[in-house]
């Protein structure tokens, strides 16, 4: 399958200040104001997220491999604080457009604000959408920068605000979109970058209304083509992929949905290239050193296991530098791993685990901050604003060092 390499994808949006829904999409909303949650909605939201566990929670959960309880040192650190938020369904992601003015956003249609620095979250709805419409929804990313900001839900809805939050229009695609929306990120004034579920890469300078290819061909097209090849190893290059991670220079990194292989790519390449895990254990997550993948990569494996490859990493080799961390998960499975300096490294997990490296990854001692409170953390991010921890049950942790 090949994308629209030279023509960039046009999106049916009939004016700046007002869209419309391109040929064959159904949905006709033209704006959407921020409000506060009124107590009916809020009633209803609550009784339907109560009444079932989210499908994204419950999928990440059972991915995660457990073991036997840890045992909690005394002398074991306690670096995080939870941060009461407005919903209890899980918190998906977070970021802030200033030092106190943020959101996050979660499953069932969950958003929340923060004008104090994320030490307090209220409720935020869309007017025109109702309870019941909006709790369909799982935002699954938020990006600002400057004020201006982009959310991605699925089913696949994108939103677009240029005034820090106070109005978002609702961005239509293409049916014709390789795969689904996986990722998003604000570069600057009316711009963006997109990534789909099949390695599709777009960028946009007019607020959404066209998005330009970045790749010449989905990673699809590129399995088929090496699996037909003879190329050494390519009967493991199979399946989809999720996972997708991106640096701080445009450089992407994406995990096999089997765990099997990974695959890399750079601006200016005009295709994803796959490599082999170089381990019998199923990759569980991937990302990279200090957000850049010149710093080095690391992987996650299934039984709690984590590789770092810190220096040295050549993309065109078919075996990396990876070596195994001192970690001692007790068979939890690591869902995310941060660097907040060049030394001091944390990796989150299953039943809540969390660790803490002082020597850049190479060997992990247990945080207890989480290890009273039930469920499992998926993410963990720095940003200007600080460090949080997010997890299912709408658990937010906030770094206090």
């Amino acid at each position: 399958m090949k994308l629209f390499s030279a023509a960039a994808l046009v999106l049916a949006v009939s004016n700046v200040s007002a869209f419309a829904p391109s040929t064959g999409m159904r949905t006709a909303n033209s704006a959407l104001s921020m409000s506060t949650t009124p107590n009916s909605e809020e009633d209803r939201r609550s009784f339907v997220t109560k009444s079932a566990t989210g499908v994204a929670a419950t999928a990440l959960a059972t991915s995660t491999t457990f073991g036997a309880p840890l045992v909690v040192n005394a002398a074991a650190s306690k670096a995080w604080r939870q941060i009461k938020v407005p919903f209890e369904d899980t918190v998906y992601d977070i970021d802030f457009d200033s030092a106190t003015h943020g959101y996050i956003v979660g499953a069932r249609g969950s958003f929340a604000e923060t004008n104090d620095g994320g030490l307090t979250w209220e409720p935020r709805s869309f007017s025109n959408l109702d309870a019941e419409e909006e709790i369909t929804y799982r935002f699954q990313v938020v990006s600002f920068n400057n004020g201006e900001g982009w959310v991605l839900g699925k089913p696949t809805l994108l939103l677009h605000t240029k005034d820090g939050g106070k109005s978002w229009e609702r961005i239509p695609l293409s049916p014709k979109l390789p795969g689904e929306p996986t990722g998003i990120l604000a570069t600057g004034p009316n711009s963006a970058e997109m990534i789909t579920s099949s390695g599709a890469v777009y960028t946009t300078e007019n607020a959404g209304r066209n998005w330009k290819a970045q790749v010449k061909e989905t990673i699809d097209a590129t399995l088929n083509r090496i699996s037909s090849s003879g190329v050494s190893g390519a009967s493991y290059f199979t399946g989809s992929i999720v996972n997708e991670q991106r640096d701080s220079k445009g450089a992407y990194l994406a995990v096999s949905s089997r765990g099997n292989f990974f695959l890399t790519w750079e601006p200016g390449q005009d295709f994803w290239i796959p490599h082999n895990r170089g381990t019998p254990r199923r990759i569980q997550n991937m990302g990279f050193v200090r957000g850049d993948i010149k710093n080095g990569l690391w992987m996650t494996l299934n039984g709690g296991k984590l590789l770092v490859a810190d220096s040295g990493v050549d993309l065109s080799s078919e075996e990396f530098p990876f070596t195994e961390a001192n970690i001692k998960t007790g068979g939890y499975g690591i869902t995310d791993v941060a660097w907040r300096t060049e030394n001091e490294v944390w990796a989150v997990g299953g039943s809540n685990t969390m660790f803490v490296s002082k020597d850049n990854g190479k060997s992990f001692s247990f945080d207890k901050s989480a290890n009273d409170i039930p469920g499992n953390l998926y993410n963990v991010k720095f940003l200007e604003s600080g460090g949080w921890a997010l997890g299912s049950n709408g658990l937010l942790l906030k770094y206090e060092g």
